[in-house]
This record gives C-alpha cells, structure tokens and sequence, in this order.
C-alpha cells in the first residue's frame, strides 16, 4: 500500500504532466552562487524524479550494534560496526551496504547522522560502518580515508583501505545471511571518494554505489559495469559543483563533481543523451539520469539547491565543517531508494 506521501506525489505528477508543465523549471534557493544553479543542467525536462519511491521511511532500530576488528596484512587492526535487522530472521540473503563515514568522522558518527540502521530494519538489509584511520594508532575518531586524491593523513601514508574492504566483504558474505550480488557502497565526502573507488576497482564486488558530495579520486577502468547515484549541494563549498580548492581542512583542489557522474555514464556505456527531472514536491532538486544503459545500470547525478556539504536531512554536530544541514531532502532514504533496484552484479 503507498503511503499518503507516495500517493501525493504520484497524483502530483500527473497533474503536470496532463497541463503540460513538466517544461516549467522551477526556481532554486536564492543560496545558489552564479553559475551553479540548476539550470546548468540544459536538457528539457521529461520526467518527474521521485526520490523516495522504492524506500520505506525509517523506523526505530529494533536490534543492536554489533563491533568487530579485522587485522590487514599490513598489520593495521580495522575495526567496524555492524547492523543485522531484526527483520531478517528466518530470511533469504538480503543486500550489504558498506557505509563510509566522511573526513575526519568515524563508524558510529556516520551511523547516527545517516539513520541507516533504521532505513535497514524498515527496508530489510544489512549496513556495515567501517572505520578509517590517522597518523595516531588506537585512535577511534577523527579518521580519513584513503581515496587516492583524497584524504590526509590515510592518502599521505598509502592506507590500504581496498584490501581492508574486501576482506571485511568477504567475512561478512561467510558469516552473515549477505547476498554477495547484492553488494553496495555508500559515503560521504571522503568516504564518497573511496566509494567512488570501489566502484573503479572493486567492481567484481560492487554492483552499485550511492554517495553524497564526492569525486572520483584515481584514475577509473572498472572491470563490470557499476550503478552510481551521485547526491550534490549546489551550496556546497567543501567540494564545489563546479570543482576548485574545497573550504574544508583537507586544502585539495578538486575535479567537478559533475564529471564523476559523467564519466560512470560513458564507462557504463549509457546512452549519450540524459533526461533531466524534476522533484515536483521540491523545487530546489533536479535529477540528471543516464538509464537503458548496456549492462542494465543506472547512472544518476541529483543536485539540490542551497543545500551545503553536510548530510542532507539528518542533524550534524559539525556545522563548522560541513554547514547547516539542508532539511527538505533525506539522503539517506533517497540512497536506499537507488540501490534497492540497481542491477545486481
């Protein structure tokens, strides 16, 4: 049964599409700065993106935190937190997402400014938050990954995170009820660029990836075809849409985020004409969309005006670095919506 909110917005959309109006782009946050707004994206508007549609909204998490260690052939003891529904009693294999924390955040920080365990136990499927690591061993906070232009001190010291991933990955699929074609990875800032390298070089594990404010950080040759949801502040002045030197601590001068998402396009071989869409609940969303691609993927890049670095839709203790979360857009829920139907591997 759709839920009030799902039946809204489908009654909305065929209201614009019966008048026609499906050509009329709405306007942004008048906190867009010149030449990031959202008419950038010039393609005709043809459909109505809905980013919640295959997401049941989250509930209360019903089972606990498990914390594990593994030990990397480089010694390293890499640790994370684990969170098995209890709606999986009894069930078939159910999806994976490994969800990386940002610069300078840990597991359990990302896990309670996301809320996935809750999308989890509602969505049925299993969320693994792995740690990244510092300059100061048996340190727990403060941890950056290592995505290849991204970020100190994990870049500056060649941190194996790939490695630690998979073997993670691998005890995982042994010992929980994980569906191993049903491998996922999400993340946040620093934790969206080493997802964006999963997808580069571990794509014989990861059938999809879902992140928020990200770039690709090492050259990309993907062996499988990889599904990618790109999210994006147009406020965001930690990794500008338009690339350039982020205002975080990290001091790297980035690529556009746009070409993240246009690149997995033309690797994926999707077609070369996207279609842009819109939110019609919000105007400040757009959604630029490379489907019928030749593996059966799905690239997608959403910007969302006058949102800023921070996690969108979720309360941050860290408004100094990330920003005022934008409240009217849950990346989170929109994520999982993605990756519940992206191609399996």
């Amino acid at each position: 049964m759709r839920s009030p909110a799902a039946a809204s917005r489908i009654l909305i959309a065929a209201l614009l599409i019966v008048s026609g109006l499906l050509l009329v782009a709405c306007s942004g946050s008048s906190s867009s700065s010149p030449g990031t707004s959202n008419s950038s994206m010039s393609a005709p508007t043809a459909e109505v993106y809905d980013p919640y549609l295959h997401a049941r909204p989250a509930v209360d998490p019903a089972a606990s935190v498990r914390s594990g260690s593994i030990t990397t052939a480089d010694g390293r003891v890499r640790t994370y937190r684990l969170y098995v529904p209890v709606s999986a009693a009894g069930s078939d294999r159910l999806p994976l997402l490994v969800a990386l924390h940002g610069g300078l955040g840990w597991g359990a920080q990302f896990e309670a400014n996301s809320g996935f365990d809750g999308l989890a136990e509602s969505n049925r499927f299993i969320v693994v938050y792995p740690d990244g690591t510092n300059a100061r061993p048996g340190d727990t906070t403060l941890l950056t990954w290592n995505g290849g232009l991204c970020c100190r001190p994990a870049s500056d010291a060649g941190v194996d995170d790939l490695s630690f991933l998979r073997l993670l990955i691998d005890q995982l699929v042994g010992s929980e009820p994980v569906d191993p074609q049903r491998i996922y990875a999400t993340g946040h800032s620093n934790g969206a660029i080493l997802a964006y390298r999963m997808a580069c070089e571990m794509s014989d594990r990861i059938a999809a990836i879902a992140v928020q404010s990200g770039v690709i950080g090492v050259p990309c040759r993907p062996t499988r075809s990889v599904s990618v949801l790109h999210l994006h502040g147009l406020a965001d002045s930690n990794i500008p849409i338009d690339g350039g030197r982020g205002s975080g601590p990290s001091g790297v001068v980035f690529p556009s985020p746009r070409e993240a998402a246009s690149s997995f396009a033309a690797l994926d071989d999707c077609p070369a004409s996207p279609i842009d869409q819109a939110d019609p609940t919000n105007g400040d969303v757009r959604s630029r969309v490379w489907s019928n691609c030749s593996a059966g993927t799905e690239v997608r890049f959403v910007t969302v005006a006058g949102a800023s670095h921070a996690w969108m839709g979720h309360p941050t203790t860290a408004r100094s670095l990330v920003g005022e979360p934008y409240g009217s857009f849950d990346a989170s829920r929109a994520i999982w919506s993605f990756l519940a139907t992206a191609s399996t591997r």
